[in-house]
């Protein structure tokens, strides 16, 4: 195994700690003429439980050796693989230092484990390249993750020839991506002590899709025109989603990145301390294959507060044009975003027209750098009712109507009112019962 991970090249700076490396170490030292048994089977089993902790985090299944050496390939965010990411497999020189690695990782996937096996008396291997995984709720698990591997490694494991293993690893970066970004649909970010930032896949994001959010039919509608042609590459506008609590402002913009997360769309989630490291976030990313929404949930600044001065030129206005893969959508329960009081029309003139005065001017600048609005309002009790209705058609439950809309009176009168959410709630209430 030494002498084939020695081969690698533009995969080959894997870090010394890797279970790869860690593994062919083993097998260096086990072709010496003299070594420490109780040593390497101790390294071995090490390495073999930080592959079944692998295993279990991302529900691999069959071949656990082969799903490993496959999520290596997936996640090596090279040269190579990021340009394949961007244009697909070119012809260039780069290319034959590629099938080189390629058939060394072939090579690694019909390694024959029997002489380590053998000589240090164990049986590990032949376990986990023959693994069978213990089901569980897809909740404790990135199905993204897991179904994208599984898949690879059973192609990668019929193919017949360097070219084409070398053919289906390529038509997958260009597919699907390369790295976090291509597994995964939606982030959190996290500042390094280095000052750079690390992108943390949000693993159970809710699988909730537009049809699934009762009314709002103009919303959606709005919603879903802006996205498609940012997809499709068309001039596309930041979004604003304001308006009353509960009415399916963040549920819009979660159904919208499951929608078109097939066409390459990924959600970035940023709270407002973050706001210091956009610049950062969106020069990591700029050059990525992919459509980014940087979302911003619940956005407000109260009037003592100037973030929003640094939001507006990162938004429109900063020397630096906003990359064409990136749109900022955000949530709010204000129209304008920031909190607005008489005294800010202290210094309005009057010269034949009333003007609004500097201040209202810098606040309500902020909501105008969005190029659509959409409001969300709370629903009439005939739109509730509605709603309820439909929801409880949907979750199969059967009571009489006129029943069901006097429960649903009773539960929003102390539940918040009417809302969406409100209605959402209810029948959660009356599934369980």
């Amino acid at each position: 195994m030494e002498k084939i991970v020695a081969k690698l090249l533009i995969y080959g700076d894997m870090p010394e700690d890797s279970i790869l490396m860690q593994l062919a170490n083993v097998a260096k030292d086990l072709h010496k003429p003299e070594y420490d048994k109780e040593d390497l089977i101790a390294r071995v089993y090490r390495q073999v439980k930080r592959l079944l902790e692998l295993g279990t985090e991302n529900a691999f299944d069959d071949n656990l050796w082969h799903n490993y050496l496959t999520y290596l390939l997936i996640m090596d965010e090279n040269p190579f693989s990021l340009t394949c990411e961007k244009v697909g497999s070119k012809d260039g020189s780069v290319n034959h230092f590629a099938t080189a690695d390629f058939h060394a990782f072939k090579q690694l996937f019909e390694y024959d484990f029997r002489e380590i096996e053998d000589k240090l008396g164990i049986d590990c291997f032949s376990c986990i390249t023959s693994y069978k995984a213990i089901e569980k709720p897809e909740l404790m698990y990135n199905t993204n993750v897991s179904e994208k591997v599984r898949d690879l490694s059973s192609r990668l494991e019929s193919a017949r020839s360097d070219q084409e293993f070398f053919n289906i690893v390529t038509d997958f970066y260009k597919r699907i991506g390369v790295g976090e970004f291509g597994l995964n649909k939606a982030f959190r970010i996290r500042e390094l002590a280095n000052g750079k930032i690390e992108f943390n896949p949000i693993n159970n994001m809710d699988k909730v899709v537009l049809k699934d959010l009762v009314g709002y039919e103009i919303q959606k509608k709005k919603l879903i025109e802006n996205t498609k042609a940012f997809v499709d590459g068309k001039k596309a506008n930041n979004v604003l989603l304001f308006g009353d609590s509960g009415t399916g402002k963040s549920t819009s913009i979660k159904a919208i990145v499951n929608e078109y997360y097939g066409d390459g769309l990924r959600m970035i989630e940023i709270y407002k301390y973050q706001f210091r490291l956009l610049s950062q976030l969106i020069a990591q990313i700029k050059n990525r294959n992919y459509k980014f929404i940087i979302y911003m949930d619940d956005l407000s600044f109260e009037e003592d507060e100037s973030d929003y001065k640094f939001l507006k030129a990162v938004i429109e206005g900063g020397v630096e044009t906003k990359p064409d893969n990136i749109l900022i959508y955000a949530t709010s329960n204000r129209r304008h975003l920031i909190k607005e009081t008489w005294k800010d029309r202290r210094d309005v003139e009057q010269d034949g027209d009333i003007h609004r005065s500097d201040t209202m001017e810098e606040k309500l600048s902020l909501a105008n750098r969005f190029g659509v609005n959409i409001g969300y309002y709370k629903p009439s009790r005939q739109e509730y009712y509605s709603i309820v209705k439909e929801l409880a058609k949907r979750n199969g439950i059967d009571m009489e109507e006129s029943q069901l809309m006097l429960e649903a009176d009773r539960w929003e009168l102390n539940h918040g009112g009417l809302s969406g959410r409100c209605a959402q709630q209810f029948i959660n209430h009356l599934s369980g019962k």
